[in-house]
């Protein structure tokens, strides 16, 4: 019996190893198989076209990976879920993609509130978040985990208000925001800011709640107020109501807004309500270049000849930029694909020059859309001065690695 104790110590201890190793999620089993990358968007919810647009787009490049033979190989998986828009599905739905499905990333498409939800989870849990479309400086604040591809809105409100005062000569501004959106609010903040260095006055800020049905009390006032031109930063479903009431109060002034405009949908529930107004956005589908002319042609055969918007093309280059940082460095695993996209320079995307500098932000430039007769017409590209957000969260010092197998 003494002779068998020893073996029946060692035998206990090796059981209590392999139960402990196969109750812990293991780095491994992101690291073999296919390459599983999560999408999380609102597929259902007030701002479906956001969602569905920028997963058409991730869909997209991942497939022509694939196609092309994968990663070392190793094919792309996309795993996605719905959000709804809801901020709350977001904060859930990225727990099940990080921890029942062992996603090495997270591109999480739609609004600027949704990432801000779903961000902590993805930094804790040390897996790479990135945003297609989140224009919120405070999204990448959260944590050196969290990226985007796409420009911050200190850097969209200076678009607009050098588009208003330079090119349309405006002197005087109105201003209507949804008051419980932070994208809205920080927007009207920066176009404000911008405006008024450029010499010219907001004469009146007015708010409104997601949802509302009846803004001629807001517009009211901003007709007595006769502004050169009316800036208005929310989102399409919103938008649209507002601008066929302004238009039947008799105001004709530009009105200005910015990407959250961007969607096909505006123009059904807008009408010519929305002619002459001009708005900041990502791409322009009647760029010449080759690569955006490739991406069009490519998309609206895969997509029953959909025009592309921006949350399509956004959508797209997130998922590139996610699938160079795995080419570049040839690793899977959380912290090291952070460093990898935290060097990602120059990237040719469809949206621009793509350069993620010190805060995880995208640097590159805007264009400016005319809607006229449900088009978005290409007006003019307006480069970065300084894309800085304000009380930035600075990244760790990266240093490159030697390259190891996928």
């Amino acid at each position: 019996m003494r002779r068998l104790l020893p073996i029946l110590l060692l035998l206990t201890v090796l059981i209590s190893l392999l139960v402990v190793a196969s109750c812990e999620p293991k780095q491994s089993e992101r690291g073999h198989g296919t390459i599983r990358i999560g999408y999380l968007g609102d597929l259902s919810g007030v701002t479906y076209n956001f969602g569905q647009s920028g997963r058409n787009g991730v869909l997209m490049a991942a497939g022509e990976i694939d196609q092309a033979g994968g990663l070392n190989g190793r094919q792309i998986d996309v795993v996605i879920e719905d959000d709804q828009g809801k901020p709350e599905f977001a904060a859930t739905q990225i727990g099940k993609l990080i921890d029942a499905e062992k996603v090495i990333a997270v591109i999480v498409g739609g609004t600027s509130n949704d990432s801000r939800a779903a961000a902590p989870k993805a930094q804790v849990s040390r897996i790479p978040l990135i945003s297609p479309s989140s224009t919120d400086p405070a999204v990448t604040q959260i944590g050196d985990y969290i990226f985007r591809t796409c420009f911050i809105d200190a850097f969209q409100g200076e678009v607009m208000a050098r588009f208003a005062a330079n090119t349309l000569k405006a002197k005087k501004a109105a201003i209507l925001i949804d008051f419980n959106s932070s994208y809205s609010r920080g927007l009207s903040d920066f176009f404000e800011l911008g405006f008024t260095r450029l010499g010219g006055q907001a004469l009146t800020k007015q708010s409104y709640t997601a949802g509302d049905r009846d803004y001629r009390g807001q517009l009211n006032t901003i007709r007595f107020a006769a502004p050169d031109v009316i800036f208005i930063p929310g989102y399409y479903a919103d938008v649209a109501l507002i601008v066929k009431q302004t238009r039947e109060l008799g105001l004709t002034q530009p009105l200005l807004g910015g990407d959250g405009w961007d969607a096909p949908e505006l123009w059904d529930l807008a009408g010519d309500s929305l002619n002459g107004s001009y708005i900041s956005s990502h791409y322009s589908a009647e760029d010449q270049s080759s690569l955006v002319q490739k991406f069009v042609k490519d998309y609206k055969q895969r997509y029953g000849n959909l025009l592309p918007d921006a949350h399509a093309a956004l959508g797209y280059d997130a998922m590139r930029v996610v699938i160079d940082a795995i080419s570049r460095s040839g690793v899977t695993d959380g912290p090291q694909l952070r460093e990898a996209l935290a060097q990602t320079k120059n990237f040719p995307g469809v949206t621009g020059v793509i350069t993620i500098n010190a805060e995880r932000n995208a640097v590159k430039p805007a264009v400016v859309l005319k809607l006229q007769d449900g088009r978005y017409i290409y007006q003019e590209t307006i480069q970065p001065e300084s894309t800085t957000a304000p009380a930035p969260s600075p990244s760790p010092t990266t240093k490159p690695r030697a390259k190891p197998r996928l």
